[in-house]
């Protein structure tokens, strides 16, 4: 088989893990090579961001940030991921560095499967002419941009005016990203193998403001009022567009899914607990 690698770049542990997991893999017949900025960091073949995901496995040494990395250079082909825990959240990671080879072994043994997670899909029209189109693992949002005061968001769903925020942005989520920004700006927690939109007025300028849950076949378009301001789209926290005021951002189900090797059936429910301290007693008592 062949598999490519792609590190977290600023955690040396991770990418020497890369490196050992590299000479395992090659000794047992396997090809091996790594995305441009890892192989430059590291003694591994690069392989250009085009053909990375040309391959039978994706292993990210890194947190959610390297497998989010990952999964927007193989999602176009839908290459499996492999999240190899060196980070400091690890909500979509699925194993450690002591157990890579190990879930490696069950990999290819035919052990494992795969979870199919949703993406999103951001368009922005300007003139009703598209201007880009942006993928996102976790959220696309629309915000202020940071000289802007306090915008006016209108929501209009499937066509339908739907309501109007006076806001500082507006967040649509995926279950994956239910746990991410999303969870930060008091949205819901989803399942992450559901599929559902999540949208999210931030810091909303009103008390009749709350989180609503979608079906995935809803198109949600979103437009600054003109005269506002301008703002900002970005996707995963990383791809950021200039949204000038009468611009239209029209978001959806992307067709692309991002497939994670699911490694423990639960993993879900027990990083509720160990990583989010969902249901933690407060108190300190034994529950009854």
């Amino acid at each position: 088989m062949h598999i490519n690698f792609v590190g977290n770049l600023h955690r040396s542990d991770a990418l020497e893990a890369s490196e050992r997991a590299a000479a395992w893999l090659l000794k047992r017949g396997h090809t091996v090579a790594a995305e441009p900025e890892t192989a430059r960091r590291t003694h591994l073949p690069s392989v250009s961001a085009d053909a990375f995901g040309e391959a039978d496995l994706v292993v990210a040494f890194g947190g959610d940030g390297t497998v989010i990395r990952a999964a927007h250079l193989a999602s176009e082909q839908g290459t499996p991921i492999l999240g190899v825990y060196y980070g400091r959240f690890g909500f979509v990671t699925q194993c450690t560095g002591e157990e890579i080879y190990q879930v490696l072994e069950a990999f290819f043994s035919g052990e494992l499967s795969v979870e199919r997670r949703m993406m999103l899909e951001a368009e922005l029209l300007r003139g009703d002419r598209p201007v880009a189109t942006l993928q996102a693992v976790n959220e696309a949002v629309l915000q202020r941009s940071v000289t802007s005061r306090m915008l006016t968001f209108d929501v209009r769903i499937d066509g339908y005016d739907l309501t109007r925020y006076p806001a500082d942005g507006i967040i649509i989520s995926t279950p994956t990203g239910s746990t991410a920004y999303n969870l930060s700006a008091g949205g819901p927690v989803m399942d992450p193998c559901a599929e559902a939109l999540s949208l999210l007025p931030l810091s909303p300028h009103t008390l009749a403001s709350r989180p609503l849950v979608l079906s995935p076949s809803r198109v949600v378009t979103l437009t600054v009022q003109q005269g506002d301001g301008d703002s900002v789209l970005s996707t995963d926290g990383a791809q950021r567009l200039h949204v000038l005021s009468g611009d239209v951002v029209r978001v959806r189900k992307s067709p692309r899914v991002t497939n994670l090797i699911r490694v423990e059936p639960n993993d879900f429910l027990i990083k509720l607990g160990r990583r989010l301290l969902w249901g933690q007693n407060i108190l300190g008592d034994e529950p009854r």
